[in-house]
């Protein structure tokens, strides 16, 4: 049976008043288009659904232009309406609205769960980790505690200047539920994958996670 693939994007696009922002377009595109090269389905969904804010798009990225071209096609689908027995992925991509929106959503927690607890793959990018910083077992227990994980480190945020911006320091806070995050270099391609949990730190490490994804589903 074909494996199928959800990708999940914020819906939130205010970074703190500072500018618009929304979901990073290479770290949902790129991986976007490796899973369908590996014969996967993939569906893109959001905490709102409907027209998705947009961050990071560029032009003359074929794959870019192609992936928002897929989604002008079709409604996206609010994560609140899907089921998770559909699905043996959810891939959360960055951005930085991630930040506000992912973390309280319960459909974004329910949906990681799920999966995780059927036996799939939960995976996340950049500033896509803050999905997880809520995300609770049918034990309680966090799913990212005692685990190994990649994600925007503190460094890049003080890089980006929003530091003081943004709701909370995503490594501080997947510290903070017993993540054990482990950072490289600034804006360096980083991967980690923990059983099935894989992380990835930056937009550089959209398309190496989404590599090792589909090696954990294959």
């Amino acid at each position: 049976m074909t494996k199928r693939i959800l990708i999940a994007l914020t819906s939130h696009d205010d970074l703190g008043g500072v500018r618009k922002t929304g979901y990073y377009v290479p770290e949902a595109a790129h991986p976007w288009e490796i899973f369908r090269q590996a014969g996967f389905e993939v569906e893109a969904a959001s905490v709102g659904g409907g027209r998705t804010p947009e961050d990071g798009y560029d032009p003359a990225d074929p794959v870019q232009t192609a992936f928002l071209a897929d989604l002008e096609r079709r409604t996206v689908p609010r994560l609140a309406d899907l089921d998770a027995a559909s699905y043996d992925a959810v891939f959360y991509a960055g951005g930085h609205g991630t930040m506000w929106d992912f973390p309280d959503d319960p459909d974004v927690a329910r949906l990681g769960r799920e999966v995780y607890e059927r036996g799939g793959v939960v995976a996340a990018v950049c500033h896509g980790p803050a999905a997880l910083v809520n995300l609770t077992l049918s034990d309680g227990s966090y799913l990212v505690s005692g685990k190994r994980v990649a994600g925007f480190t503190n460094s890049e945020e003080y890089a980006a200047g929003v530091a003081d911006v943004v709701p909370f320091l995503l490594a501080d806070k997947l510290r903070e539920r017993g993540a054990r995050h482990e950072g490289a270099g600034d804006f360096e391609p980083h991967v980690v994958v923990d059983d099935r949990l894989a992380t990835g730190q930056n937009p550089a490490s959209a398309a190496p996670l989404a590599q090792r994804v589909v090696e954990l589903l294959t």
